[in-house]
């Protein structure tokens, strides 16, 4: 205990970079299910196709695969396309970033297919009502989708975001300074990597506790008018 005692700030640091790196990777997540949601419940061919070929491609493919692929594919595209144009000569994607665009470009296809199957469990008759009112349709997502979206999602939304703090793990690969990085540092610096590795174990377990804890309140604030109407 004394040894992590003597590493707090490194281990700190670490914790705090793998909360952002979830975040943010949350953030993409979102955005791109939703976005992929849309686009396959929409009513243009190529749009499906292509949110299809997302998910199937995000499926099939390694997280770790994908990750490498970004950081070094990528890298290597951005100096080749800069040569090409000679609009720069060099450029070097951050690690950071990096694992943010790939965490989230991956749990975009899982989002997309929650999103997907809790807009499909609303019943059409609110939305043809919604329609029949004059609502428009910005509103009619805000006021009738978005709600009740947000409860059918709900358990595929928790499951999905604490498998993706479990996922940020995998930056450490390529250089990002997170808590698995720093503690595996810290632990074959001092040859304890047990003692290191035990207490990332720890860390994590109390992060996807409170995401729980928070994600239950989410389900209760969401769900009361269905406990209510059971009530009756």
């Amino acid at each position: 205990m004394e040894v992590l005692w003597d590493y707090r700030g490194q281990l700190w640091d670490g914790t705090l970079v793998t909360i952002q790196l979830a975040l943010g990777s949350l953030l993409l997540a979102v955005l791109l299910g939703l976005a992929g949601a849309w686009a396959k419940l929409g009513d243009s061919p190529a749009w499906r196709k292509t949110a299809e070929a997302y998910t199937t491609l995000v499926r099939g493919v390694p997280d770790l695969v994908l990750m490498l692929l970004l950081f070094y594919g990528g890298q290597q595209a951005l100096v080749d396309l800069g040569g090409a144009t000679g609009l720069w000569d060099y450029i070097e994607i951050n690690q950071f970033m990096a694992g943010v665009c790939t965490i989230g470009f991956i749990f975009g296809a899982y989002m997309t297919e929650t999103f997907r199957g809790a807009i499909m469990a609303i019943p059409k008759g609110q939305i043809e009502a919604g329609v029949a009112c004059g609502m428009s349709r910005p509103k009619i997502f805000t006021r009738v989708i978005w709600p009740q979206m947000v409860r059918y999602a709900l358990p595929g939304f928790t499951n999905n975001w604490l498998v993706l703090i479990k996922t940020t793990a995998l930056a450490s690969v390529i250089g990002n300074h997170d808590l698995v990085y720093n503690a595996f540092a810290a632990g074959r610096s001092v040859r304890q990597l047990f003692t290191f590795m035990f207490a990332v174990l720890v860390i994590y377990l109390i992060l996807t506790a409170i995401s729980d804890v928070g994600l239950r309140w989410l389900d209760r604030k969401y769900s009361v008018g269905v406990r209510r109407a059971n009530e009756v």
